[in-house]
Parts: structure tokens; sequence; C-alpha cells
């Protein structure tokens, strides 16, 4: 269940505490927008898996950081 103030960690409830919580908010914002593709220069590229990215516009796939692509 997900609620304004945790957005997406609400699947935790109860445990683990708030900072703890926050930080993975601010994580997972970063990790599931787009970013832009170093190739084509478009807002356009998703996270696959960890260090993986793929840009849907030019179907380039290249590695990069984990959780944001290297700025």
């Amino acid at each position: 269940m997900k609620t304004k103030k945790v957005g997406s960690t609400g699947r935790f409830g109860p445990r683990y505490g708030r900072k703890v919580k926050a930080k993975i908010l601010a994580v997972e914002k970063v990790q599931k927008q787009n970013h832009k593709c170093p190739y084509c220069h478009r807002l356009s590229v998703k996270r696959v898996s960890a260090g993986i990215w793929h840009c849907k516009k030019c179907d380039a796939k290249f590695t990069g950081k984990a959780y944001r692509l290297g700025e």
C-alpha cells in the first residue's frame, strides 16, 4: 500500500523506521526517473536492472551506475 508520505516504501509497513525508509524513497525516486541518453541525448533511458540501462528512443543498451546514470 502506498501513501503520500511514504510512497513506494509503504510496502515495508511499520518496519525499519522513518529515516531508513526516507533514504530508500529518495533512491527509488531517482532510479525510476527517465534519464538522458549519452548517445541520442533524449530523456528516454530507463533502468533494466542494477547497472544496466536501456534507451527507448535509439535502442541502446549500456552500463552505468546501479541506481542513477553517471552524471
